[in-house]
């Protein structure tokens, strides 16, 4: 940031104001690149793919040790009945954490999305600001910040690949 002085500052509110269509054109490419350059933060995408993912349940990884001998003797495996599947857990350290990454993310993309876009996307944003404001059930943290995560890359699909 570089600080003027009011001599300075008056002189250069004294310029005339261009009305042409280039110099619009200029400050409007000017105007994107500068949102863009703000971009999302690599650490947000890095985030989306972690929330994202599937997450390995622990009972699922169980094995027996007779499961390799039957194999080797060419049997097949008995049939055991199958855990019930539970739903991934979070802690609560991280599942804040991530919410509040994703409502900065929220908070800059209500301010970029439109000057990003080429029709004003109403829907996609009212949703993603409902997620922001939205608390979940312990329960139902993972879920809530999934259909968050999704809220997040439907806006960032509308963008394009520049943002």
């Amino acid at each position: 940031m570089v600080a003027v002085d009011d001599a300075t500052a008056a002189e250069l509110l004294g310029r005339p104001v261009s009305s042409q269509d280039e110099t619009m054109r200029r400050l409007a490419a000017s105007l994107s690149r500068s949102l863009a350059a703000e971009g999302i933060a690599e650490d947000l995408i890095d985030m989306l793919e972690d929330v994202l993912r599937d997450r390995p349940d622990a009972a699922a990884a169980v094995r027996y040790r007779t499961d390799d001998l039957l194999v080797r003797l060419g049997l097949p495996l008995p049939r055991r009945p199958r855990p019930p599947k539970r739903a991934p857990s979070l802690s609560d350290e991280e599942a804040a954490r991530i919410s509040t990454m994703f409502g900065r993310a929220t908070t800059q993309l209500v301010q970029i999305v439109p000057h990003r876009v080429a029709e004003y996307p109403t829907e996609e944003l009212r949703l993603l600001v409902a997620l922001r404001d939205e608390r979940p059930a312990p329960g139902e943290t993972l879920a809530h910040l999934r259909r968050y995560g999704l809220a997040i890359l439907d806006l960032l699909d509308l963008m394009g690949d520049d943002a």
